[in-house]
């Protein structure tokens, strides 16, 4: 019997005890769940699930086998992990998007490195161990197919500590390629679909009836998404879900979504500037029709979350209150604001350090509210405090007012989901400031760093 235990590390933003937000206001994520599923059958194996978002880490665990899953912002605190089971002897495999971004990063933490989609390679790797052969590299092969998978083993965390475990996902990936995001970089532009039967049918044994899609971008193949939103009418579900803008622009299709239940959409609308969209492969995107894409949504009792970055190429030191001004007037219901973040090996990450732009490769800041590169126009204090001033704008008792006159929620949705975001808004400042350039940053990225720059932290 293999004892494997499956951790999620965490950054400052969720971790146990510490961040901002609270536990409940979390959903159950999907990866531990699903690699829980993938666990082959010949391969006897007791599991451990370990959430450190809502949970500490034990380091006197007990196991024969870790597998930490990564992303960039928590990847210092999965090597701490890493390397401290190593110290007591504890074979360590890491996986996940940071890792199949810049693989040579984490090898040195670890026996073995998950790069790419682990359906196929994770049950190949413990078949490995069991036998005393595991591999250093195991890197997904051409062609996977995500359907015909078992069901993600959601019982194996624990349901109390998170707002819903009715999380499902369709789909994998995204047909565009946005300079700045990790997607057609980690795992290329072709999107994977479940068979829809495959994805009714989990909803089904769930018994959810309000849920989360997980997917990136569910319209990204229109046929697939008709018929997922056809399948899904009969359920009489509620659902949530990220799409693009143009979903705007098929009155078939959005009608469609609104018929099976959909109730609100995240979508990156990133920048009011047609330049910065331009610039970042994001021209499908208009200022102008933002308005126009809430209307529409609105018509079909869909919300929207629409998410904005500061920091491109374009933004100048006026664009903060601009753009809270602009989202608060286009009556989105919950804007949300970050910083653009040159996550490794990226188009972005590339063309900024190439200009010598990058001031810090700590991934424990890559965490799209700290600013880890140099702005064109702006100095690093000015994006990081604008930042927040957006925020506070957006989120001020008028600007709530204004906007929850319009949106087609449920009134306790969207006056408590408002008032969290509020309180997010006023506790910015607690973990994500400029301190690290003076106290953190290593001494070459300090090097980077203008006078002026350290003059106006």
């Amino acid at each position: 019997m293999i004892r494997i235990a499956l951790i999620s590390p965490k950054g400052p933003l969720y971790r146990h005890r510490g961040g901002v937000w609270k536990k409940s206001l979390r959903y159950q994520p999907l990866t531990l769940t699903t690699l829980a599923a993938l666990v082959p059958e010949d391969v006897p194996a007791e599991l451990q699930l370990i959430d450190e978002g809502i949970g500490d880490v034990p380091l006197d665990l007990e196991a024969d086998l870790i597998g930490l899953t990564v992303i960039t912002g928590t990847a210092r605190r999965a090597y701490e992990l890493a390397d401290h089971f190593r110290s007591r002897g504890i074979a360590v495999v890491l996986g996940g998007p940071h890792v199949t971004l810049i693989p040579e990063d984490a090898a040195p933490h670890a026996d073995a490195v998950v790069i790419g989609y682990a359906e196929d390679t994770w049950p190949q790797l413990l078949r490995d161990f069991a036998a005393g052969r595991m591999e250093e590299e195991y890197r997904q092969a051409p062609g996977l197919d995500i359907g015909g998978r078992p069901f993600p083993r959601r019982e194996l965390l624990p349901g109390k500590h998170f707002l819903t475990s009715n999380v499902f996902e369709a789909t994998r990936g995204c047909v565009h390629s946005c300079d700045f995001c990790v997607v057609p970089t980690a795992w290329g532009r072709k999107p994977l679909q479940k068979p829809v039967e495959e994805v009714v049918a989990d909803i089904r044994q769930q018994g959810a009836r309000k849920l989360i899609f997980v997917d990136l971008n569910l319209i990204a193949h229109r046929g697939y998404a008709v018929a997922l939103f056809t399948a899904l009418i009969p359920l009489r579900v509620a659902w949530y879900g990220l799409a693009t803008v143009l979903l705007a622009d098929d009155e078939e299709l959005l009608e469609l979504a609104g018929r099976s239940g959909c109730k609100g959409l995240l979508m990156g609308l990133e920048s009011i500037s047609q330049t910065n969209l331009r610039q970042n492969h994001k021209g499908f995107n208009s200022p102008d029709g933002y308005a126009r894409v809430v209307e529409r949504l609105h018509a079909h009792g869909i919300a929207l979350q629409g998410c904005f970055v500061f920091g491109l190429d374009d933004d100048k030191p006026d664009v903060f209150l601009k753009t809270a001004e602009f989202a608060v007037q286009a009556g989105i219901d919950l804007p949300r604001f970050a910083v653009v973040t040159p996550f490794p090996n990226t188009p972005l990450y590339h063309r900024l350090e190439a200009e010598g732009r990058i001031l810090t490769r700590d991934w424990e800041l890559y965490d799209a509210q700290h600013v880890v590169f140099q702005p064109r126009h702006l100095t690093v204090q000015e994006l990081q405090t604008g930042v927040e001033t957006a925020w506070k704008h957006a989120y001020s008792w008028r600007s709530i007012c204004r906007r929850l006159r319009r949106s087609p929620a449920p009134w306790p949705v969207r006056l408590g989901t408002n008032l969290g975001y509020r309180f997010y808004a006023h506790n910015l400042s607690r973990f994500y400031n400029c301190d690290w350039i003076i106290g953190r940053a290593p001494a070459a990225s300090r090097k980077a760093v203008t006078e002026q720059e350290v003059a106006s932290v």
